[in-house]
């Protein structure tokens, strides 16, 4: 597992790229299976996630509400900070998110929370600003029918496999995810691609040919 220094030189690394670069890097050092869901979309528009994922899984049960509430705070009591959480709820009635946990979650310090499934209060979670990526909005809350089983496990969420420690970047053009033994890599590569593009913007604002601007730097 990376030391915390690590994973934050690599979230420097990433801090001013976008997930089309990203996606650009994975395709070039072809790692597969890294695109997350298009459905998977931010409650706000300038919400960007970067950081190592905290896996979570979850199910439909039947309890009562102080077991559910129980089993739910244990959840937020376990996140740690400076991960970015993702669950797979195995759920697509319910919202697996809500201002109250938000406001913990960004109060002990973890980076933001992506599920595939809902979220709830989204007034009020976009005003605090913590960062949300769900597949759809509903009031329907988990009380007395839905419960995290699972953490540090492998998730699925659509074609992609999640593990602990795999880094997540997200923005407004979706989601991916960056195996953790290839993420030095990736992260190098990527401030590599972000600086020539920078380049070659320049060289486009400049009144460059847009064919020889490409051939100068190799990328477009």
């Amino acid at each position: 597992m990376a030391t915390a220094s690590q994973v934050q030189v690599w979230i420097d690394q990433l801090s001013g790229a976008y997930a089309g670069a990203v996606y650009d890097v994975l395709r070039e050092l072809d790692i597969p299976d890294c695109t997350l869901p298009k459905e998977i979309r931010a409650l706000l528009p300038e919400a960007r996630l970067i950081g190592p994922a905290f896996t979570v899984s979850g199910e439909r049960v039947t309890l009562s509400a102080h077991e559910t509430l129980l089993n739910w705070t244990g959840f937020l009591s376990k996140a740690p900070a400076g991960a970015v959480v993702v669950c797979q709820p195995n759920d697509h009635e319910l919202a697996h998110m809500g201002e109250l946990s938000a406001e913990t979650l960004l109060k002990r310090g973890v980076r933001g929370y992506l599920v595939d499934g809902g979220s709830r209060d989204t007034a009020y979670v976009r005003r605090i600003g913590f960062p949300v990526f769900c597949r759809y909005q509903t009031p329907a809350d988990i009380v007395g029918r839905w419960m995290p089983t699972a953490f540090g496990e492998p998730v699925q969420i659509g074609e992609v496999t999640i593990h602990e420690g795999d880094l997540v970047f997200a923005d407004l053009d979706g989601g991916l995810v960056i195996p953790r033994e290839r993420t030095a890599e990736v992260a190098r590569r990527v401030c590599e691609v972000v600086n020539s593009e920078n380049k070659v913007r320049t060289a486009i604002l400049s009144g460059a040919d847009p064919q020889q601007a490409y051939l100068a730097h190799g990328l477009f």
